[in-house]
């Protein structure tokens, strides 16, 4: 039961450091979700947006970021 706690607690502090860089860098990351390689086709009536570059780079963050609390802790 421990072990859950501290998953929460952990999961609870990323999403509130987070929170603090989406509130005050919020117009400096305005280049998210608009990077080579994301899709967006509008047409009238119609439009489909579909972020993979953004994902990708997304991923391969919280990848190092997991890779490195685990090897830290």
């Amino acid at each position: 039961m421990k072990e859950i706690a501290k998953i929460l607690i952990f999961g609870g502090g990323l999403l509130v450091v987070l929170g603090v860089v989406v509130y005050f860098l919020g117009d400096k990351l305005k280049w998210f979700g608009n990077l080579p390689g994301d899709i967006r086709i509008e047409r009238p009536g119609f439009s489909f947006y579909m972020p993979i570059t953004s994902m990708v780079l997304l991923s391969v963050v919280f990848s190092a970021v997991i890779w490195l609390v685990r090897k830290l802790f």
